[in-house]
């Protein structure tokens, strides 16, 4: 286990107890079982992802498939994705058909996707760790719904503190290696 991995257990698990002294002190012991399992769900679903991801991204740098395209900035691609907008201008030829173009297009498009690659793009969203993480939040919520233990405000408090937690750690630990350099 690595330094930033073990330092995120660490910060959960402190939120975790302090969210458990907070209930037991100052509320009833009913929300315990709504804190606790959505507690622990997202956090097995934010570790998944994180591990999911990261092997995604191992793999395509071991494979040496870079996708990054540094021509247009973030904003540009949400506002003009077709980049019709763009300052260059490129020269049409009067004489294309219209209609064989589109068609051209429309074939290019439906070759252009098939079974493998769509496999391919979303195998971190389809891994093994992700789904199961998701199974365990979802059996969570019938669980507590079924027993009548779901108080939705603890539930959705405890689904949200951990992504809280490990996107506030992993920010900060970031400054400090920017600092560092």
């Amino acid at each position: 286990m690595n330094k930033t991995t073990l330092n995120l257990l660490k910060a959960l698990v402190v939120v975790n107890i302090l969210g458990v002294l907070i209930i037991v002190i100052f509320f009833d012991m009913k929300l315990l079982y709504p804190f606790e399992i959505g507690f622990i769900s997202s956090t097995l679903v934010m570790f998944a992802s994180l591990k999911a991801y990261k092997r995604m991204v191992k793999t395509r740098v071991e494979h040496d498939i870079i996708t990054f395209d540094d021509s247009k900035d973030v904003i540009d691609k949400l506002e003009d994705p077709y980049d019709l907008y763009s300052e260059e201008v490129t020269e049409v030829d009067e004489e294309v058909d219209l209609k064989e173009v589109v068609k051209e297009e429309r074939k290019r498009l439906k070759e252009g996707r098939n079974l493998s690659q769509t496999l391919k793009d979303s195998k971190s969203a389809l891994s093994v760790y992700r789904l199961g993480a998701y199974g365990v939040l979802i059996l969570g919520f019938f669980y507590l719904n079924r027993h009548g233990l779901l108080h939705i405000w603890t539930y959705i408090l405890a689904l949200g503190l951990p992504t809280i937690v490990i996107v506030t750690m992993l920010v900060k630990e970031k400054e400090t290696e920017d600092t560092l350099q």
